[in-house]
């Protein structure tokens, strides 16, 4: 699809929901529009670093005297924990760590798809003699509790036929992690983009163990109660959005420039953060409910979820496909890009 008609879509799509107000069209409840709405960006989501910098959703929602407000998530648990005491509106996550949210009974709902990355794996130092992941029994590793690293380090333990029992889990925020590995205060890291790349490029980080079905995906997720109220600045954030991973896919030397200065990293260092980041799918399909559904069976395996929860019908709670089956690219098959 051409740029120029990339965009009429999108234009045409925005002044749609745009028309319909923010009052009472089409499934749109009685409920009055907030003043403000609250989004988080974060370093793992590029898209929320694009809209955040060109102000396009701020341009939409200017027609009805709606502001834009953002929050930095320093990792999916930051995030969930915003979403969960209602200081955003939409959140980035990856999925399984939305899982954890909504078993633990975060009210939020998945609704959209912003990467498929391979943004995580088990990393350790440039002189460490740690070659296999059961190589990590009784060492301390380095994770972020409720992200998708963590996830990560969880199903790759247990399929060495390990647990976090085996390990002395150190928990710090990812930028954290990173650090006590280069200064050797832990003997690996569940590391995560940008700052796993970062470790790789500027202190020798060797990957340990890479898995790239292990990662899930990253999702933009929305209080239940936004979502119920205003579904249509549901639809428009998603539009908006939608701009966003067109424009992040037509300009690759920009999105690495908009990457690089917002999470003030190198461009060596976004380009490897990118090179590993797909953006060519924002819907929910079977293989994002199957990886969702296989990280929540180690997680209630590890005590991170509660037994009782039934984790199938949990993620049917959690997804809500419908708001990005409304888009374009829904429509007209997602375009592809690394």
């Amino acid at each position: 699809m051409k740029k120029t008609a990339i965009f009429r879509i999108l234009a045409a799509l925005l002044v749609t929901v745009g028309l319909a107000g923010c009052g009472g069209a089409g499934n749109q409840t009685a409920t009055a529009p907030p003043a403000t709405v609250r989004l988080d960006y974060a370093y793992y989501n590029p898209l929320s670093l694009v809209l955040k910098q060109q102000g396009w959703l701020e341009k939409d929602l200017a027609q009805d005297n709606i502001k834009v407000e953002w929050v930095l998530s320093q990792g999916s648990n930051k995030a969930l924990e915003f979403l969960n005491g209602s200081s955003i509106d939409f959140g980035s996550t990856a999925g399984a760590a939305a899982l954890i949210g909504r078993a633990n009974g975060n009210p939020l709902k998945a609704v959209y798809i912003y990467s498929k990355p391979e943004w995580t794996a088990l990393c350790v130092g440039p002189k460490s003699g740690i070659k296999s992941v059961a190589a990590l029994k009784g060492k301390r590793v380095a994770a972020t509790r409720g992200t998708d690293p963590y996830i990560f380090l969880l199903r790759a333990l247990d399929q060495a036929g390990l647990s976090e029992k085996d390990i002395e889990l150190i928990p710090l925020q990812h930028s954290d992690g990173r650090v006590a590995l280069e200064k050797g205060d832990v003997d690996a890291w569940a590391g995560l983009d940008p700052h796993m790349a970062k470790a790789e490029l500027e202190s020798g980080a060797r990957l340990l163990y890479r898995n790239a079905d292990f990662n899930s995906y990253g999702v933009l997720n929305v209080r239940a109660e936004f979502a119920q109220e205003h579904p249509i600045l549901v639809d428009r954030v998603l539009a908006a959005y939608e701009q966003a991973r067109q424009w992040a896919i037509l300009h690759p030397a920009e999105l690495k420039k908009t990457v690089a200065t917002a999470a003030q990293l190198s461009d060596a260092v976004a380009a490897k953060q990118l090179e590993r980041t797909d953006f060519s799918n924002v819907t929910f399909g079977e293989p994002q409910r199957a990886t969702i559904t296989a990280a929540g069976a180690v997680l209630k395996k590890s005590g991170v979820i509660d037994q009782a929860v039934d984790v199938p019908k949990t993620v049917n709670e959690l997804i809500d496909a419908s708001f990005a089956g409304k888009l374009p690219a829904a429509a007209n098959g997602a375009t592809a890009a690394k």
